[in-house]
């Protein structure tokens, strides 16, 4: 799927690394030609955004299903999708079939699995599934008791230029737990783990990250104590990142309160406190991009007692509508939110894409920031609709979705 010819889009909002500033965008041959002052050429399509916003396309950095419909409807054109499939991404042969299975109107960037069957144990061959297209390595849904497991893969992947995905909950202690121990776990039975598991998983593989000079890059840090040791870390000039998904920025463990399996997530949802810190994080840069988490399930695995249901949430499609609600909340601003989905885990995934720059892949979502929805689990288009924002009146819609200049 070529670009035919070039398509010059006018009179929107551009969000480039800069901020927000009065333009147009001329695409040619699926790369971006210019942008700003630019005006349609003979024999362009022309499209008028009507003071709208022209955006990069999203890049979702760790979902654990392809899910197109979903990921169109989201704004996201490129996915990092991890290895929790089945079989596992442990495989060159895998990875192969994953990088290529998207295209053309989505890239999949496979996440190497960093442990044979994602046991834990044996490294996988990291450097050959590298060359099949892997665009790094990660720990999937479950952290690396063994550190001196840990430390090989870190080593392995700084010698291969590849970062780390890691999970960061310290498995010993979480056990079976399904929610983070305090007053709400308490009046619901629920069996729980203190918040601490966090810490003390990143509180090692910050250590290690340092030692072995690895690009780290943690999913999803959601408590305070937790940011704390990634702002510090960082302070330090440590190579790492950290991420998170909206549920962690939008609810706490009270959405727990009537047994919602929907809120059956992993990490599982945390205090009210530490919902305000990772706020606080995403305004001052502590976390460096949001992903939407994607995981759809479906009622065989949600429609059932809230111990017994699997983690998960179908995410791709509010994840924009989210970020957009920090952008009104004045958390953040509108070039921030894009660098968080877009910007971010592009120079993480290190491809040319999710920023509007001369060059780079014409990905573009058209966005109106203000259009009003209500998020409906039975209406969406993912596979599955266990969102945890079902009902939510939300804002923020992408209109238009173009990958490589041609329309999605």
């Amino acid at each position: 799927m070529k670009q035919r010819a070039p398509l010059c889009i006018t009179n929107g909002q551009l969000i480039t690394p800069g901020g927000v500033v009065a333009g147009s965008v001329r695409l040619v041959d699926g790369r971006i030609a210019a942008l700003g002052d630019v005006t349609p050429q003979d024999g362009d399509e022309v499209v008028d955004t009507r003071g709208n916003l022209i955006a990069p396309g999203l890049v979702d950095c760790g979902v654990f299903a392809i899910d197109k419909p979903a990921f169109h409807f989201g704004g996201i054109t490129r996915a990092a999708l991890m290895p929790d499939q089945a079989p596992p991404l442990d495989l060159p042969s895998r990875v192969s079939y994953i990088a290529k299975s998207g295209k053309p109107d989505l890239w999949v960037h496979p996440m190497a699995a960093a442990t044979r069957n994602l046991a834990g144990g044996d490294l996988a061959e990291i450097a050959l599934m590298k060359d099949a297209g892997a665009r790094g390595a990660a720990t999937g849904r479950k952290w690396i008791s063994d550190s001196g497991v840990m430390l090989r893969l870190l080593q392995y992947a700084a010698s291969l230029n590849l970062p780390v995905i890691a999970h960061s909950e310290d498995a010993d202690i979480v056990g079976d737990a399904v929610a983070t121990a305090g007053e709400m776990a308490t009046r619901l039975g629920l069996p729980s783990a203190p918040a601490a598991a966090e810490t003390l998983a990143l509180a090692r593989d910050i250590a290690l990250a340092e030692m072995s000079g690895a690009r780290v890059h943690f999913r999803q840090v959601t408590t305070r104590a937790g940011l704390d040791l990634v702002r510090q870390a960082k302070a330090r000039g440590a190579a790492i990142t950290a991420g998170v998904t909206p549920a962690h920025f939008m609810l706490s463990d009270l959405a727990m309160a009537d047994f919602r399996s929907f809120a059956r997530l992993s990490p599982p949802l945390r205090s009210e406190d530490d919902r305000q810190a990772v706020r606080e994080a995403i305004a001052d840069g502590t976390i460096d991009m949001i992903a939407s988490g994607h995981d759809p399930r479906g009622p065989e695995d949600k429609r059932l007692p809230f111990a017994d249901a699997e983690p998960g949430m179908a995410g791709a499609e509010t994840l924009l509508a989210m970020v957009l609600g920090l952008v009104r909340d004045e958390v953040i601003d509108m070039a921030r939110a894009f660098d968080l989905v877009a910007g971010a885990p592009a120079r993480l995934l290190d491809v040319e894409a999710g920023a509007l720059r001369e060059g780079y892949e014409a990905d573009i979502a058209l966005v109106d920031p203000d259009k009003p929805w209500i998020v409906q689990s039975a209406k969406m288009a993912a596979t599955a609709g266990n969102t945890p924002f079902d009902g939510q009146p939300t804002q923020g819609r992408v209109t238009a979705l173009y990958k490589g200049g041609v329309a999605v």
